[in-house]
């Protein structure tokens, strides 16, 4: 009797841990570049990032299985500086599931190439909310804060919010460690502190707007009246213009075009002519280089 108590005591500790968790993440390393790479130090790197990224408890919210947000994250190394210091960059991408459908939509595919850390074998590797000495660390965490506020922010009117908050305060915490990627206004399109300001602008609030308007009104809508769902995601894309008239070169710009405009071309495939000729429009003016999106149009 007494291990049966022992056996049931131990299934809810692992099934509470399971439902903790907010992340269903696989990190990858990358060393293709690096010919004289430690195999072994990588793979001990990959694994404990792994874990810290999938077994630390990132936020307030409990999480059952299914809930836990899917997401990749690539680290690429480019370059050994010396035995411990390594220059890469880093590919970020998650999705949401869409209401009634098997379709997950992409919600933030970014690459940032300003990622320089140290790494010892054996060193822990732990997220601090009070203290950021490990860039690394650092900049994994930013990016979970990131992933979670954007997912957040599907679901709810600028749910994401306090985690786009929390980004912003590791961004400013590692301008101490006085490394690449956290200058603050920067101008490049993949600095850190950067996508913090502009995540966390009240002048940029239309793009969390767009964000729920587009997913959880249009998106979630389409399984169960696809012209509707349609409307609303054409509609949604009208914020874009008040995002463009206060800062046209926002990054928050690139990771909505880097992210969604296959989608939305796919959905305007059922739209009526004037939709598609008012949308052609649109994206012609806010994302000029993605012309072969626009192309898709007709």
């Amino acid at each position: 009797m007494i291990r049966f108590i022992i056996l049931i005591v131990c299934s809810l500790y692992i099934l509470s841990s399971v439902e903790a968790q907010e992340l269903n993440t696989k990190l990858t390393i990358n060393t293709q570049k690096i010919q004289s790479a430690d195999k072994e130090l990588f793979s001990t790197l990959e694994r404990n990032l792994n874990q810290m990224l999938n077994e630390q408890k990132w936020t307030d919210i409990t999480f059952n299985q299914a809930e836990r947000i899917d997401c990749n994250i690539t680290l690429t190394i480019n370059e050994i500086k010396d035995a411990n210091t390594f220059s890469s960059e880093i590919l970020v991408s998650s999705r949401r599931p869409v209401y009634n459908s098997t379709y997950s939509s992409p919600l933030i595919n970014y690459r940032d190439t300003q990622v320089e850390f140290k790494y010892t074998p054996g060193e822990s590797l732990y997220f601090n909310s009070m203290n950021v000495d490990n860039n690394l660390v650092a900049v994994i965490s930013f990016y979970v804060y990131i992933i979670i506020g954007f997912d957040f922010d599907s679901f709810s009117m600028k749910g994401g919010s306090p985690y786009f908050a929390r980004a912003m305060e590791i961004a400013n915490m590692s301008q101490s460690l006085g490394v690449k990627g956290w200058e603050p206004f920067s101008g490049k399109d993949n600095n850190r502190y950067d996508l913090a300001v502009a995540l966390t602008d009240d002048r940029l609030a239309d793009s969390h707007t767009f964000w729920y308007n587009y997913h959880r009104l249009g998106l979630d809508e389409m399984a169960a009246n696809p012209t509707r769902g349609r409307i609303r995601v054409l509609e949604s894309v009208d914020y874009l213009k008040s995002i463009y008239g206060v800062r046209p070169s926002s990054i928050l710009l690139t990771i909505i075009g880097e992210s969604k405009l296959d989608e939305i071309v796919r959905i305007t495939s059922l739209a009526t002519s004037e939709e598609k000729q008012a949308l052609k429009k649109l994206l012609t003016q806010i994302f000029p280089t993605k012309g072969y999106y626009t192309n898709l149009i007709k």
